[in-house]
């Protein structure tokens, strides 16, 4: 399981996950959705309680992902297979340009 905090303008919007199924579930922060019910993160999805599921990478955060030879120089910096959406979201999109960025949420591992 992968997951990153969605920041909108500075704010914890909420968190982003990549089941083990291979699902991504994004749901706003119980804060985030008492503070600012108006500010979503995109059209397509408004604030709201419930989360969003997706057997894909929902389009909003697929848009964020570098295309042309900025994903070349991603991918191949970083060893990221192109079809590793989650992965391309996590490792580029930190400091996106506009009021969204991703941050990585690290997963210790158990022994």
């Amino acid at each position: 399981m992968r997951q990153a905090k969605v920041y909108y303008r500075e704010n914890l919007a909420g968190i982003i996950t990549e089941t083990n199924d291979g699902e991504y579930v994004f749901q706003y922060d119980a804060q985030y959705v008492k503070s600012y019910p108006d500010d979503f993160i995109t059209f397509t999805m408004p604030v709201t309680d419930k989360p969003y599921t997706d057997r894909r990478l929902f389009p909003f955060f697929e848009g964020l992902i570098p295309e042309g030879w900025l994903l070349n120089i991603a991918t191949e910096n970083w060893k990221i297979n192109r079809n590793d959406r989650m992965g391309l979201l996590l490792a580029c999109c930190q400091n996106c340009i506009g009021a969204v960025s991703i941050k990585p949420i690290i997963q210790e591992h158990e022994e």
